[in-house]
């Protein structure tokens, strides 16, 4: 049999490794696909069994009444987005035990009738009320600066404050605003606070609230979301992962000094929060979530805990430390970006303790 001809060859070559280019391309968007499949499927499943009201009922079984009870008098307690939801919930929680409580809100007049509140609640006159914008570098700056000068320690952090906005919204900073908020601001307000949490060692932890949503995706270095069709949702999840993931860098980088970091999910709660920027899914599980009470649960129960019972860089959900990644999601390996990113926030925000 007579061979091709040169030109002949090489074109049937150039064709062949079209084919193949293609069968490749098509073989990885397929994969890709199943693969957010599987998380957004593995997440709904397991968030509907353990995140809900139900979830929590079930799981209070095995608590210990006694963890949440331990009095935290003269202890200094800030609390970002303290004014309603979960954070409400919370820095009621901590003045409930006596903790003097600073409430870190960005409206003025709510963050004053949500301390009037609590007070009143609680019988306790030590909350107070800081005015900052947790989306803005320079007003978080302004805060610490402050804040700082009045000397005294910071005993727990809570980084509480979040956001899901579903448009593609850049704040006066430049930043996107979901980035802004859920993990700039988190990363400033930490880095900022870090000398006076050094004060209140060996006992000082910080606790940044984090959501299941990220278990729906990998970590990745695209912070601001650059693709063109902006998706809110997939941004939030993506900023809670960062969440988790930073919890687990400041662990390492500050394990001699006497300060606990922690991350946490709370649940499912039927917050403001949820029911403005989730409302299917808010009126879809009505009767189904949980209360803003139960939702700060874990929260508090961090805070009181002997830090010799728990585990610094860790991801807590009812009371127990809980699983960073589903099985078979592919997100575990991810973390490793973790310190360009770190890096990425120390020069956005230009904040470095």
């Amino acid at each position: 049999m007579g061979e091709f001809p040169p030109q002949k060859t090489q074109k049937l070559q150039e064709t062949s490794v079209s084919v193949r280019l293609e069968l490749h391309l098509y073989v990885g968007a397929l994969t890709m696909f199943l693969l957010k499949a599987w998380r957004q499927t593995a997440f709904g499943i397991y968030g509907y069994l353990n995140f809900t009201k139900s979830g929590f009922i079930e799981h209070s079984k095995k608590f210990k009444p006694e963890d949440t009870q331990t009095r935290i008098e003269g202890k200094n307690c800030i609390v970002t987005g303290a004014n309603s939801g979960i954070g409400f919930a919370t820095a009621e929680g901590l003045a409930s035990r006596g903790a003097n409580v600073y409430m870190v809100c960005r409206n003025k007049e709510r963050g004053e009738a949500a301390q009037s509140k609590i007070q009143s609640n609680t019988g306790n006159q030590n909350v107070h009320l800081e005015v900052c914008d947790l989306s803005s570098v320079s007003d978080i700056k302004s805060f610490a600066s402050q804040f700082s000068s009045k000397d005294v320690p910071v005993h727990i952090l809570v980084n509480n404050a979040g956001l899901l906005e579903h448009n593609r919204i850049t704040t006066s900073e430049g930043f996107e605003l979901n980035f802004s908020v859920n993990v700039l601001g988190t990363y400033a307000m930490t880095e900022l606070m870090l000398p006076l949490l050094e004060k209140a060692a060996p006992d000082a932890r910080v606790i940044t609230v984090s959501s299941g949503g990220m278990y729906t995706t990998p970590l990745t270095k695209d912070l601001q979301f650059s693709e063109e069709n902006f998706n809110g949702v997939q941004q939030y999840s993506r900023n809670k992962r960062v969440q988790v993931a930073l919890t687990e860098k400041w662990a390492e980088i500050n394990k001699n000094k006497g300060i606990g970091f922690y991350s946490m999910h709370p649940g499912w709660a039927e917050t403001p929060g949820v029911a403005t920027s989730l409302p299917s899914f808010s009126k879809a599980l009505s009767g189904k979530l949980r209360t803003n009470e139960e939702g700060a649960d874990t929260i508090i129960w961090l805070a009181l805990q002997p830090k010799e019972k728990l585990v610094s860089g860790s991801f807590y959900f009812d009371r127990a430390e809980a699983p960073k990644h589903l099985m078979f999601a592919a997100t575990s390996g991810s973390h490793a970006l973790i310190d360009p990113i770190f890096e990425s926030l120390k020069s956005l925000s230009s904040v470095s303790a």
